[in-house]
């Protein structure tokens, strides 16, 4: 014999005043799932506009019974009926409440891109964007106070931790650098020489390559190459002390971070971006010499002449000038993104992306506007 708990689920109908009464009885649970669908069924085709639904005789509801009953209360009071549930069993009350509150919350539908939708996303932008250069110029007043404290006091200076960082940053990114520069010194070199050969000019391939080399391309190349290596590097490195909670510990043990963790990084940068940038404009120079050599039929000769008469000491100054504000931009970005970290590897992934690409823009900005203040001096 078939316990109390299994039987079959029921529904019995009969009219009481005018509206029709639904007496449900047995079990209304996920193992008698087919049944208790049929009855739903048949039970929603029978409804009147209105109705009462009895689960007192329920000997056991679960969440695909409640659901399944609240699914039709909606679907027909949505159609102009009144449907009612009840029970004269507390638990049946609380659980038809709790699945009905839980059904409720259903993310919002994904609306099509409108008009207005791009409106809001330039909006927001334009927000983040004022947030962020608040909080760059609030986080660079700490750099300074910062860096105050460090040539006030010192002994709070850490040499060992600046020679590391220079370490890493120049020598073993010099490599990388010079194959790049040289790699990009070539390829200016042979397009100049294919287009300026159409007019007889191929000789000046040499103040082409020269300039745009000294003036813009070794320091662009070199800050973008450290802001994807080193800025990144810093990112996750702050970041990663964050997460475990390493800052904090600075803090209670009276030490400030920014003069630990960024003023001896952000120094590093300054020192190296400058050197890096100098390898960088050699190297092009070598790639460029190389190819005006096979392609344009210039002897090496030739070249280092016309290059001498055409570069001044202006042409070399600009991109070494440029270097150790690209590399404080750098520095203030990668140390900001690093602190912004949370607790989890998803924050710090994220950090480590808005860090380069933050870089990489300011790195052009900063390029752009110096571009427009030397052109306004002539230089």
């Amino acid at each position: 014999m078939a316990s109390v708990d299994t039987a079959e689920p029921q529904a019995i109908f009969r009219d009481d005043a005018g509206t029709l009464a639904v007496a449900l009885a047995g079990s209304w649970s996920a193992d008698r799932a087919p049944r208790v669908e049929e009855l739903i069924e048949e039970i929603g085709d029978r409804l009147p506009s209105r109705a009462r639904i009895d689960l007192s005789a329920v000997t056991r509801l679960d969440t695909l019974g409640a659901y399944v009953l609240n699914r039709l209360k909606a679907r027909r009071e949505r159609e102009g009926c009144d449907v009612e549930l009840v029970s004269s069993r507390p638990e049946h009350g609380i659980l038809l409440a709790e699945v009905k509150i839980h059904e409720g919350e259903k993310p919002a539908p994904h609306r099509q891109i409108r008009i207005i939708d791009v409106l809001v996303n330039i909006g927001e932008s334009v927000v983040g964007f004022g947030r962020d250069m608040v909080g760059g110029a609030m986080f660079l007043g700490e750099v300074i106070v910062g860096s105050a404290g460090v040539v006030l006091g010192p002994r709070k200076f850490r040499g060992p931790s600046l020679v590391n960082q220079v370490e890493m940053i120049a020598f073993d990114g010099a490599p990388i650098i010079m194959l790049i520069s040289f790699l990009v010194g070539c390829i200016v070199a042979q397009q100049g020489i294919f287009q300026l050969e159409q007019f007889g000019a191929t000789v000046f391939v040499v103040n082409l390559t020269g300039i745009l080399i000294l003036r813009e391309l070794a320091v662009l190349l070199t800050s973008i190459m450290i802001a994807g290596r080193s800025g990144s590097a810093f990112t996750a490195e702050i970041g990663s002390m964050k997460m475990r909670e390493e800052i904090d510990a600075l803090r209670v043990m009276g030490l400030d971070p920014i003069e630990v963790l960024v003023v001896p990084r952000i120094l590093a940068l300054i020192i190296s971006l400058p050197i890096l940038t100098f390898i960088s404009a050699m190297a092009g120079l070598v790639g460029a010499g190389l190819v005006t050599w096979l392609y344009g039929g210039i002897g090496v000769d030739t070249f280092l002449a016309r290059l001498q008469s055409v570069i001044t000491w202006k042409h070399f100054a600009v991109g070494l000038i440029k270097a150790p504000f690209m590399a404080f931009v750098i520095g203030l970005i990668a140390s900001i993104e690093g602190l912004a970290v949370k607790g989890s590897a998803e924050s710090l992934g994220r950090q480590v992306t808005a860090s380069v690409v933050k870089a990489i823009f300011m790195v052009i900005v900063v390029d752009g506007l110096f571009a427009m203040f030397f052109a306004s001096i002539e230089m």
